[in-house]
């Protein structure tokens, strides 16, 4: 039997733009032989006569939408999408509309400067307040979309619509006059555009997914997943960061990743390693120490395996404290301060500072008697354990970035990272602080002894340095934190052990586990190091203090609520142990007459 191939339109989702429509089409080939049916999806979109490769959807045109504003490289553009709409899906049609590679990465930017999640619950907005979408990493290097394309189809549409154009002048020289059958050819293909134009006349639009990438993304939920990574989930990201890891990350990002305003939110683990390799390359460490590619990607997504799926001490937490720790070193000009190799342990040691955390601190473990706290006899068990984790991991050449370091260069980073991640150890924090204190008045860079105790107190900052970053930043993270300590008080309490006071979720409040520990330990030990630096000042200073204050007011307002709780509680419980019969004065007078005839001596 004669193979028939022949093409299906499956349906289509729009983006209307300003002088300007654009389209997105499902196409399908299928291949009819002896009585067998085989499809191949090709994913395409119409955009000023040019097809492009996208990924959509199966959605009804009957479902709530809401529409996007927003521009690309200053060209006014907006979005329509129902509100119940995938999130990945959404993510394409941004992507489709940015002209994106399918590994660039894309940020939405609000109307003042801030990223904004592309997700299905963007807000709606106007042409008056409309967002930015920035491609802020691209692959340099990538074939246009029109090869990619072709392979796919199997032909190049460029060089089919030059041929179908000489064919049209041949035609009408050789005839004198177009013929009719080409004017209704037209006229097919015109309708056709139409059709694709708009949506009218659909009841569905056939989008498809790859399905290769998997149904299910990580739940938020972290009391649902399990405490290790997956394969699955490793293997994606990692998928994912090989892909990004040749992309050329913004000027714009470069400078936003040394600030300590840096809102981690809006980046995905993946997108997180391609930051974490941006700050090796900007500190000049992959020149400087030889540092292959191949292995930094390594090491970096041997770290992300082991980081827990925990609330608050995960991967994120250890990029954040990383991104604090690369902007102090820009921030105080480090750089010309200290040699290079005391920069590349710094910063790896806050890559690796938490390591393998499992959600319950020293005292759980100590208390439980855990094999950590066995192995290390009670002694910083986590932060020990860290440590090891992170040399196991080095141990292995192919992960090792410090392979071509000589040996007293591996033996000094060594000695270093192990100093500062021990230092991340809270039941040290006034012995490291009042060392500190003890020689800044005679600070000396070129001392080993005063740069050792430097670097302790730099992870220290860095490490609960989240109050120092906007409050929308900052708060989640404090949600998360709490969460992490509810869970292990529950715990302790179920099995028996003592409870940590500032982790009962009987006795602690959000605005109450801030205020103390801003006023006593957070602000004591920045202004300590704005000491040394001042420029710091207003970077994490008066953050903090705002902070402060922020958690004062709220811990104020929720004193007045409890107050006026009581009150009401007291005044309702009175009223109600008031005896019945007093509230009815007739049947009260009523039933001391009958008590008094009770009483009476019977009549003779």
């Amino acid at each position: 039997m004669r193979s028939v191939m022949f093409m299906e339109i499956h349906g289509i989702r729009f983006n209307c733009c300003k002088g300007r429509v654009c389209v997105c089409v499902c196409v399908c080939q299928r291949e009819r032989e002896e009585g067998s049916l085989e499809w191949v999806s090709t994913k395409l979109m119409w955009s000023h006569n040019k097809f492009k490769t996208v990924r959509a959807v199966a959605l009804k045109t009957d479902m709530a939408t809401k529409i996007i504003y927003f521009t690309v490289n200053g060209r006014p553009e907006q979005a329509e999408f129902p509100v119940d709409c995938p999130a990945q899906d959404v993510k394409d049609l941004f992507r489709s509309a940015a002209e994106a590679g399918p590994h660039d990465i894309l940020k939405l930017y609000n109307p003042k400067g801030n990223i904004i999640n592309i997700s299905p619950r963007l807000e709606p907005n106007s042409p008056n307040s409309c967002y930015k979408l920035e491609v802020v990493a691209a692959d340099c290097n990538s074939e246009p979309l029109g090869v990619e394309l072709a392979v796919a189809l199997g032909f190049d549409l460029s060089s089919m619509e030059k041929r179908l154009q000489g064919l049209e002048k041949k035609i009408l020289i050789e005839a004198g006059e177009t013929p009719a059958v080409v004017y209704e050819m037209k006229r097919q293909v015109e309708s056709f555009r139409e059709k694709l134009e708009s949506v009218e006349h659909l009841s569905w639009l056939g989008l498809f997914k790859e399905l290769s990438e998997g149904t299910q993304k990580p739940s938020p939920f972290y009391h649902k997943r399990t405490l290790r990574k997956t394969r699955e989930e490793c293997e994606h990201v990692r998928e994912k960061f090989l892909q990004m890891s040749s992309l050329e990350v913004s000027e714009e990002v470069r400078q936003y990743l040394k600030t300590p305003t840096f809102d981690n939110w809006q980046w995905e683990d993946a997108e997180i390693m391609v930051l974490l390799q941006v700050m090796y390359t900007d500190l000049d460490f992959i020149a400087t120490f030889n540092i292959e590619p191949e292995v930094l990607h390594k090491f970096l997504y041997e770290v992300y395996k082991r980081y827990n799926n925990i609330p608050f001490h995960n991967f994120k937490h250890c990029f954040c404290v990383t991104q604090m720790m690369y902007g102090l070193i820009w921030l105080t000009d480090l750089k010309s301060k200290i040699d290079s190799i005391d920069l590349l342990t710094m910063l790896t040691s806050a890559v690796c500072h938490d390591l393998d955390h499992t959600g319950y601190n020293n005292a759980y473990q100590i208390n439980a008697r855990t094999e950590l706290a066995l192995r290390y006899n009670d002694i910083s068990p986590l932060e020990n354990h860290h440590c090891a984790v992170a040399f196991e991991i080095l141990e292995k050449n192919e992960n090792n970035i410090f392979r071509n370091l000589t040996t007293e260069q591996y033996k000094r980073i060594r000695e270093g990272i192990i100093k500062c991640i021990l230092a991340t150890d809270m039941t040290r924090h006034n012995e490291i602080l009042n060392k500190f204190k003890s020689i800044l008045l005679v600070f000396d860079f070129s001392n080993k002894d005063h740069r050792d105790v430097l670097m302790m107190i730099m992870i220290k900052v860095s490490d609960i340095s989240n109050e120092a970053r906007p409050m929308d930043v900052a708060e989640p993270w404090l949600d998360c934190l709490l969460q992490e300590f509810y869970n292990q008080s529950d715990k302790e309490k179920l099995e028996g052990l003592p409870v940590t006071p500032f982790m009962d979720r009987d006795k602690v409040t959000k605005p109450s586990s801030q205020t103390g520990f801003i006023g006593f330990v957070l602000l004591p030990l920045f202004i300590e190091l704005a000491n040394l630096f001042p420029c710091l000042e207003q970077h994490i200073i008066d953050p903090v203090r705002k902070a402060l204050d922020y958690y004062t007011e709220m811990e104020k307002a929720l004193e007045r609520e409890k107050l006026i709780r009581a009150q009401s509680d007291k005044a309702a419980a009175a009223k109600n142990t008031t005896p019945q019969n007093l509230q009815n004065p007739q049947k009260t007078a009523n039933s001391l007459s009958e008590a008094g005839n009770a009483l009476k001596p019977p009549t003779l």
